[in-house]
């Protein structure tokens, strides 16, 4: 009787730990069959013109073959009349928010649970209707949108995952109220329970919550090192993490083979994160030229963000977050020329918070950069060059494979635009009408291609 027991004991135990693990939440959905596009002229992520006419196959979730001469279309295989239009990779958000676009901060707190999943989902679904077909999440409870997502459940973008943000008591993503301070060692707040932040106030600490992060199947993880805009505790100039502390969470993501990412606006805030191994660094709005230097010379990468204007008149006028975006803003423009100066390894994001209308631009925000790039460059940087960040997180990264980029041999992201992206960049702006197809991992999500 007792090794009856024992056997449907470790029966359960075994199962269960199946039905968990993150690696095997991308296996589950359906197998795409094979797609022609067929007369297409490629940006294939990485260059700065387009392909002569060209013809793509794309078998399961592959870019199986591409060629200048006709390809044989077998049974079973969806033609696509390019018609001479452009075809290129699905475009990737680097610094993404998937549980806190259109949540207010006291629902995305003290909201139900539930409902808080079911509006991210839908907001996952407008996101890949978009044409972004892959995001970096650097914050929220995102683990169960993505298993969704994977599974087929939801339509949505491919999503690596930060889980909650490191952060210290007081520190940007601290929204905490001051009536629950002082803080009970071992008591978790609302905040931390529903996974948006966590606070750590020691190397130990943020070890714990590092490793929390992990085994939840996070692939790279996120640090508050300074002063944030919408956090109501956190001045800009403050650096939060101590060194010793940002050098824990870069030895435990390291052990898992994985990096940290850290916000800080001002020099010192990043000089120490740099000083204590992290391997990217958000915004660096408020660096200088030095800061720049170092970030060159030590091959970091800056993960920065044109944030239009609106996001900065969202805040009240006379609140403490408006003063702080005011400080803030002026710096954009000097960090990318910075990035440009001294050729720094840049990634794009919006960092969208709480406002579906500003998702909505998500396509605007990012053409945007014509302001300091071509079209070329804007797309490449939002295509191949966010792929390469994205694949630092080596063996944490929840779909090995090739991404951002259109070459034999990658995963099967695709978007066929109705025009040329490179001479009218505006034309990301406008999915709706000028995406046709909107493809990720070879299955089609949007085909509106006139018959």
């Amino acid at each position: 009787m007792a090794f009856k027991f024992g056997s449907i004991a470790a029966t359960v135990f075994l199962g269960s730990a199946t039905i968990l693990s993150p690696e095997a939440y991308s296996q589950t959905a359906p197998q795409p069959g094979a797609t022609l596009f067929q007369n297409v002229h490629i940006f294939d992520g990485t260059g700065s013109s387009l392909s002569p006419s060209s013809n793509v196959l794309v078998k399961g979730k592959i870019i199986e073959r591409i060629s200048t001469a006709p390809i044989d279309a077998e049974p079973g295989t969806k033609v696509i009349a390019g018609g001479g239009r452009t075809l290129m990779p699905g475009l990737i958000d680097a610094h993404w928010h998937a549980m806190l676009i259109r949540l207010s901060p006291a629902q995305a707190i003290g909201g139900d649970v539930g409902y808080n999943n079911i509006v991210a989902a839908d907001e996952a679904t407008d996101t890949l209707m978009r044409g972004f077909t892959t995001v970096r999440d650097v914050g929220g409870p995102s683990f169960g949108l993505k298993r969704a997502i994977d599974e087929g459940i939801v339509r949505g973008p491919r999503i690596y995952p930060s889980g909650a943000m490191i952060t210290v008591t007081s520190g940007h993503g601290d929204f905490r109220q001051q009536s629950d301070l002082p803080r009970s060692m071992g008591t978790l707040t609302r905040m931390e329970l529903v996974g948006g932040s966590m606070v750590a106030d020691s190397p130990d600490e943020v070890r714990l919550r590092v490793r929390e992060q992990l085994m939840q199947g996070a692939s790279q993880i996120k640090l508050t090192g300074g002063g944030g805009v919408s956090s109501p505790f956190s001045p800009i100039d403050v650096v939060t993490f101590t060194e010793p502390e940002l050098r824990a969470a870069v030895e435990a993501a390291e052990n898992w083979g994985t990096y940290v990412t850290v916000h800080a606006f001002t020099p010192r805030a990043i000089q120490l994160a740099i000083s204590a191994g992290a391997k990217c660094i958000e915004h660096g709005f408020l660096m200088d030229d030095a800061t720049a230097r170092l970030i060159a010379e030590k091959g970091i990468w800056l993960s920065l963000q044109p944030l239009p204007e609106e996001m900065r008149e969202g805040f009240p006028e006379g609140s403490m977050q408006r003063e702080k975006a005011d400080e803030v803003w002026p710096g954009i423009d000097q960090a990318y020329r910075l990035a440009k100066k001294y050729k720094l390894k840049t990634a794009w994001g919006t960092d969208v918070l709480f406002s579906r209308e500003l998702a909505q631009r998500q396509g605007a925000i990012l053409a945007s950069l014509v302001r300091w790039y071509t079209p070329a460059e804007t797309l490449a940087m939002a295509t191949g060059t966010n792929a390469e960040l994205l694949s630092m997180s080596g063996k944490r990264n929840p779909y090995p494979g090739k991404l951002g980029v259109v070459q034999q041999g990658a995963l099967a992201d695709l978007l066929l635009v109705d025009g040329n992206p490179l001479e009218n960049i505006n034309l990301i702006a406008n999915p709706d009408k000028n995406f046709l197809i909107i493809m990720k991992d070879g299955k089609i999500y949007k085909n509106t291609v006139p018959k």
